[in-house]
């Protein structure tokens, strides 16, 4: 059992989650003495009590009862106590400027008592110098956060990949809610697999198709990429991390491999980075945040396309290799200044520290079609004989006044569920809307297909994709007026690649719904 908590921090605080059952009995009794509730106390908000009885979890109004035992909280000065488990790329610098400036944004001072290399914890002081929050950092992998949310040791949890089936269901078991859910799962920020090299090596480019055969092992010479004649060597991140998980889910499983027992594992990014910087013979996977002194290599296909990771080509999930940031959510509540907290997150203050931590944020760009490089010359490049010109000519005139909004929306492979990071997409276009952002103006929802299959059955189902993308969307944006915007959908199939179609990747680039706006 991980105890991280009390242990760590017993010196600090009384823990809300203390190492001994005894420790945490608490009864909650109604104040007309009527009615006592004994169990073990989960959680206390500052308004609820979290208690495990005989009758199962329940939440209690802190309100009507009053506390007695070893465990109740100070009700006088009360703080709250959050505590947030998983992914060390996120805990490692991301978290730690969220919360230093929310703390800013908010009044707070703070404090960081550090315990070792993956504990570490965030003191919150008022002006008066009262303690308001403590905010407790288990820095680790994404499966042990989502092992301390199991083992109600964790609040949230940082991940760099999408929880696991078997994961989802205990959570669901324990009366946390689906963690796939709107209210229960986001993305904080953007991330991308990269591939880099030592600036040394000659080597500048390589397909998905070959890092995806290096990296199981099957091509094991840089001579077949134009480099040296010379062996590779491979370094990852660690696959207990979620980041080297989702190069498995990403790069590899589309093409049914599996990671070369060869690759060089690492804790931690910055590391792997170093490693490979070093070495004019070695070829890593790295953060978009942690590529250091390395050089990144651009991801080049068959039909000549070519894709570089950036700001952009990330955040319009363009870039086939992006690594969204989760955050996971149980169905409970959290302190009011926890809340605050996700609250800030969401913001334009928080989207600007993401940027200034190396990552992708969130916010949403317009881009002119002069901005878009050679997209729309790509597209007539790209036009087969089921093409014709008077829909790419259509294509052209209806998107050339109009801005293409830094969003994307794509589906589950081989599903009609949107993946995990447009369900977060939908959220976030959905509050803009509530906001007002785009009142008096044009909302076109636009889809596309890959090229495999008849044109004119492409475009039929993009369309229906588009479609569903604008009622999702509709349907989140709960408070907006709706009425004030002109929301359209439209689709041109496969008539604007964004990959070549050779591959699973380019073919999951080019099904998309992007939002254009004028």
């Amino acid at each position: 059992m991980r105890r991280w908590r009390a242990a760590a921090f017993a010196a600090l605080f009384v823990p809300v989650l203390a190492s001994s059952g005894a420790a945490q009995d608490i009864t909650l009794t109604s104040r007309d003495g009527r009615v006592a509730l004994n169990g073990t106390l989960l959680g206390f908000d500052g308004e609820f009590y979290r208690i495990e009885t005989t009758y199962g979890e329940l939440t209690v109004d802190g309100s009507g009862v009053l506390c007695d035992g070893p465990a109740c909280p100070d009700l006088q000065d009360y703080v709250a106590e959050i505590s947030i488990s998983g992914s060390a790329t996120m805990g490692a610098v991301l978290m730690p400027a969220l919360v230093e400036g929310f703390a800013e944004r908010s009044g707070y001072r703070t404090e960081r008592v550090d315990e070792d290399i993956t504990l570490f914890t965030y003191l919150l002081f008022e002006d008066s110098g009262r303690l308001a929050a403590r905010i407790h950092f288990r820095v680790t992998t994404t499966d042990e956060g989502f092992a301390d949310l199991l083992a109600n040791e964790a609040d949230m949890v940082m991940a760099l990949r999408e929880i696991r089936s078997d994961e989802r269901n205990r959570a669901r078991e324990a009366g946390m809610g689906d963690l796939t859910g709107a209210n229960r799962s986001r993305v904080l920020a953007l991330d991308a697999i990269v591939p880099i090299v030592a600036p040394s090596n000659p080597v500048r480019s390589i397909s998905a198709q070959q890092l995806a055969e290096v990296y199981a092992g099957r091509i094991t010479g840089w001579s077949v990429l134009g480099g040296p004649d010379a062996p590779i060597t491979l370094h990852v991140p660690d696959l207990g991390t979620g980041l080297g998980q989702a190069i498995g889910d990403r790069l590899l499983a589309p093409l049914s491999l599996a990671l070369s027992p060869d690759a060089v594992p690492h804790q931690r990014g910055a590391d792997l980075a170093a490693a490979v910087a070093s070495d004019p013979f070695a070829i890593g996977l790295a953060s978009y945040a942690e590529t250091g002194d390395a050089q990144a290599l651009t991801l080049t296909g068959s039909c000549g396309r070519t894709l570089r990771a950036g700001r952009r080509s990330i955040k319009t999930e363009d870039y086939p290799l992006t690594a969204p940031m989760f955050i996971y959510l149980p169905a409970r509540r959290l302190p009011q200044l926890g809340r605050e907290f996700l609250a800030y997150t969401r913001g334009p203050a928080a989207q600007n520290v993401i940027r200034r931590a190396g990552f992708v944020d969130q916010a949403l760009e317009e881009i002119p079609v002069d901005d878009q490089g050679d997209r729309f010359v790509n597209a007539i490049a790209a036009a087969g004989p089921e093409l014709p010109l008077s829909e790419l000519q259509r294509m052209v005139s209806t998107l050339a006044p109009m801005a293409r909004l830094t969003i994307s929306f794509r589906f589950e492979a081989g599903s009609i569920r949107l993946d995990a990071q447009s369900r977060s997409n939908v959220q976030q276009l959905a509050r803009a809307l509530e906001q007002g952002l785009f009142d008096a103006r044009q909302l076109l929802f636009v889809g596309f297909s890959d090229g495999e299959g008849p044109a004119g059955a492409n475009r039929s189902i993009a369309f229906q994709r588009a479609e569903a993308v604008r009622r999702a969307v509709e349907i989140a944006a709960e408070t907006a007026g709706l009425d004030r915007v002109d929301i359209g959908v439209d689709a041109f199939g496969e008539a604007l690649p964004m990959d070549c179609d050779d591959t699973a990747w380019g073919r999951q680039a080019n099904r998309r719904v992007e939002v254009w706006v004028r």
